[in-house]
């Protein structure tokens, strides 16, 4: 939390207090709530606060993003560990749906074209090492030059179907059902 020591305000972990509150502030209203003022607000920091961390709004909601994309590999990660070769892109696809459905406005800020990924490198660098996890699984079962293009076909099959279950449109089992 925060302290006064001589005069001198100090926050614990500043930066992980905003993204949290900007966390909570996009799952309760979608991107269009996430305001640098409004999660200093839910810190309890002062409104210039955050221009310490983020020098705009895009970054704070790049930061989110990370953070999604993070959060998405290690599920991914854990899903391809849990599984055996055969069932590993199952499990891989099963976990995305899972993600999708757990958390829709973080899935919906990654994926939903409000950030251009190129302009900030640690979100590329995130986005890339997600991608990766099912670009090794994929690999183990297609030679090297079909591996990519098997990766990229995966993956547009069980997004385009996470799009409907954070949408709401089906639901992960219905959508899981589609992966056998």
């Amino acid at each position: 939390m925060s302290t006064s020591e001589g005069g001198a305000y100090h926050h614990g972990d500043l930066r992980r207090s905003l993204i949290a509150a900007a966390h909570d502030l996009l799952r309760s209203g979608g991107v269009e709530a996430v305001t640098l003022r409004e999660a200093a607000r839910l810190a309890g920091v002062s409104h210039n606060a955050p221009y310490r961390h983020f020098p705009s709004r895009e970054a704070l909601l790049a930061a989110l993003a990370v953070e999604g994309f993070r959060g998405l590999r290690r599920a991914l990660d854990e899903a391809a560990g849990g599984a055996e070769p055969p069932g590993r892109l199952t499990a891989l696809g099963r976990a995305y749906l899972r993600f999708a459905e757990a958390d829709r406005a973080t899935f919906r800020l990654m994926f939903g074209g409000v950030l251009e990924i190129a302009s900030h490198p640690d979100l590329a660098a995130a986005a890339a090492d997600a991608f990766g996890t099912l670009r090794s699984v994929v690999a183990e079962q297609a030679p090297p030059p079909a591996a990519e293009r098997e990766a990229l076909r995966a993956w547009g099959l069980v997004h385009g179907l996470a799009h409907l279950v954070a949408d709401r449109q089906i639901d992960a089992a219905r959508a899981e059902a589609c992966l056998l």
